[in-house]
């Protein structure tokens, strides 16, 4: 068995060899014909070429397969990273756009500070909310004029739309405006087309109620609020709001002024009848009584 095992080997040794030659040799040969330029040669090639390349289709077509499938995976890649490059920019858009909506709504202000028509006798400062001292039990703002710029108690403060408030509290430097919301404000008001007179009283709510209603049945919901100007305190034809309903069919104002982004003020420079020189002059103590002179001929009756 061992030697029989040998003898095979010895056999295949010299016949490897020989095909190995044999395969070089073939290959060479190949190799010189292809490269021979000559009709005939070429002749030859080309019948090679026709018997060969077609039957050997069916070889191809995992390499075209591959190729496709590399092309269209290169091809998801760059649809990836242009995705990821859209999404960044995308977030780079939302920031500007948010940043152009506060500017767009910072100008329209101030346009409608500039543009807004008043009483040629009143003049006006514009000023800048500094902060806001909102609370439970109180609601005002600070701005950022004083008394160095001439601002008095009871002077009138709009934000270009509606009347927001008046000056109670004056500083060097700043000045506090109790808004119409807060529970301490009572300006009388007029409401259109009615005529109707009214005081509109703060609750700390968004829409403070009216009160002192002479005829209510003449007020309907949508009627224009104005400033009266009785009292001589505030000037009269400022926009206040418009009258609403709530849920118990109570009248009230839905103010004009926009509350949420009170950022410029204007302070409406006026002569009231009678000066204000202390801080808490505008809001009577509520247990003070109230006294009013009668005429001479029911004095003397």
């Amino acid at each position: 068995m061992a030697t029989r095992h040998h003898s095979r080997g010895e056999y295949a040794r010299p016949v490897r060899r020989i095909l190995v030659g044999a395969i070089l040799i073939l290959l060479v040969g190949i190799f010189l014909f292809w490269r021979i330029d000559g009709p005939r040669a070429e002749r030859v090639r080309a019948e090679i070429v026709d018997q060969v390349v077609p039957p050997m289709d069916w070889a191809l077509l995992p390499a075209r397969k591959l190729a496709v499938m590399a092309e269209g995976f290169q091809s998801y890649a760059r649809i990836w990273e242009q995705n990821q490059e859209l999404r960044r920019e995308l977030q780079q858009m939302k920031a500007w756009k948010e940043a152009a909506l506060q500017l767009e709504q910072q100008n329209a202000k101030l346009l409608d500070l500039n543009k807004v028509r008043l009483d040629p006798s009143l003049t006006y400062i514009t000023g800048v909310v500094l902060a806001d001292a909102g609370s439970p039990f109180r609601r005002s703002v600070l701005l950022n004029i004083g008394g160095r710029d001439g601002i008095r108690d009871g002077w009138a403060a709009t934000d270009g739309l509606g009347l927001v408030g008046r000056i109670s509290g004056v500083g060097r430097s700043s000045s506090r405006v109790i808004l119409l919301t807060d529970s301490n404000s009572r300006i009388p008001v007029t409401i259109q087309p009615s005529g109707q007179h009214a005081v509109l009283s703060g609750d700390n709510s968004k829409i403070p109620p009216l009160d002192f209603l002479e005829a209510p049945d003449q007020v309907r919901p949508g009627d224009r609020v104005i400033s009266s100007g009785e009292g001589g305190v505030l000037p009269a034809g400022l926009l206040v709001g418009q009258v609403v309903l709530d849920s118990r069919d109570a009248l009230r104002v839905r103010l004009a002024a926009d509350y949420e982004r009170l950022e410029f003020l204007r302070v409406l420079r006026s002569t009231p009848s009678e000066r204000i020189d202390t801080a808490g002059g505008l809001v009577a103590p509520l247990g003070e009584a109230q006294t009013v002179p009668l005429p001479l001929d029911a004095a003397d009756g």
